[in-house]
């Protein structure tokens, strides 16, 4: 069960007062956008729905917990818990003010508050990664942004799920093969430095590769002298459907190659630049007018390498009392920045209905249809 301990013990802690069956209201927002943006891509949603259809303890946990002294009868109870609540939450893919509720929830209070880490967990991190995808692809203008970020991530599911978030935000295909499988990412990729360092002569690997795809060649060219790979690359004449450079002085690099591209007729060949990009460095090199058709982003982009965490919190807002009136609760702290808004349930236009009495109630669209709708919602 992915949750915290502390959750675990405040859920003892109510059943053994016997509120566990009172029915709870929480909200999850966020606070403050990431740097430069006013609002986030709400993302994380159809993760969310996945988690709570299949809510449930494994006997690993339940044997972990009894061996820490917690009642058998707790146990049981924790055996048979499943997501009997109600959720509504704005569309994926929705543009989310700081302080506008992402999602509402009401159930049984210690569902509510097992649920708490979760979702945050799911909520957050792919909403600052689709947000961070849609600033650098709003930098890369019309030009197609490839996600290259399996390597740096967050181990393998923080890979995963920056894929996915990378996507709904705008990328048009990833290097992750698990992604493209899971979630029917384009899969996009060219050639390593490796291939090239495995023959005695960059020519010959380049020709090499070119047998084996000889409509898809793209080629890395930076291995050894850049502009000498250009050269080489050049050599195989119409062939060749693009270069990738990986390094150096991008502007300056991607000048030279476009020129001796054009000046060997091979105008249709493309260039892909990557190599620690970000949308400052993409912008910059738009406003100088470098000739780059596409690019390759990944640790600053899977890492939201600038801020590489959201704001989002999960607060109780109402409480049902015994006579079935709610009872409003608001968080009030010293640090202003850290008060809870004075919340209303359902009050956003934006909520929709996802989960009615634990049995989901939304017709999911797919990731395809969740990335248009980033689109349009931007």
């Amino acid at each position: 069960m992915m949750t915290d301990y502390y959750q675990i013990t405040m859920a003892y802690a109510h059943w053994k007062q016997n509120r566990h069956k009172t029915l709870a209201r929480c909200q999850l927002f966020y606070r403050k956008p990431p740097a430069g943006e006013k609002s986030i891509v709400a993302c994380g949603l159809d993760t969310a729905i996945q988690f709570l259809e299949a809510f449930r303890w494994s006997e690993a946990d339940l044997a972990f917990l009894q061996a820490n002294h917690f009642e058998p009868e707790f146990i049981n109870h924790l055996r048979t818990l499943r997501f009997t609540g109600s959720l509504y939450a704005v569309r994926e893919g929705e543009r989310c003010d700081p302080w506008e509720p992402i999602l509402q929830l009401e159930a049984p209070i210690v569902e509510a508050q097992l649920l708490e880490t979760p979702l945050l967990n799911l909520i957050n991190f792919q909403s600052l990664i689709a947000t961070k995808a849609h600033r650098i692809c709003q930098a890369a203008q019309t030009d197609p942004v490839y996600e290259f970020g399996l390597r740096r991530a967050q181990g393998p599911n923080g890979a995963l799920l920056a894929s996915r978030a990378s996507y709904i935000g705008g990328c048009a295909g990833t290097s992750n093969f698990e992604a493209a499988v899971q979630f029917g990412i384009p899969p996009r990729g060219t050639m390593s430095h490796a291939w090239v360092m495995a023959y005695e002569r960059e020519s010959e690997s380049f020709e090499a590769y070119c047998q084996v795809y000889p409509d898809h060649t793209i080629l890395a060219v930076d291995t050894y002298d850049t502009l000498r790979g250009v050269q080489a690359a050049i050599l195989l004449g119409k062939k060749l459907k693009g270069i990738r450079l990986d390094s150096g002085d991008l502007l300056h690099l991607s000048r030279e190659a476009r020129k001796m591209l054009d000046e060997a007729g091979l105008y249709e060949t493309q260039i892909i630049a990557s190599g620690d990009l970000d949308e400052k460095a993409i912008a910059h090199l738009k406003q100088n007018q470098a000739p780059i058709d596409a690019w390759g982003v990944g640790t600053r982009l899977v890492t939201a390498f600038d801020e590489p965490a959201l704001t989002g919190v999960y607060k109780l807002i109402a409480v049902q009392r015994e006579d079935g009136i709610w009872r409003d609760c608001q968080k009030i702290s010293n640090d202003l920045g850290k008060r809870s808004p004075n919340a209303r349930w359902r009050e956003s236009l934006k909520l929709m209905p996802i989960f009615d009495q634990g049995r989901c109630c939304y017709q999911r669209p797919n990731l395809h249809e969740i990335r248009s709708y980033a689109h349009q919602a931007s």
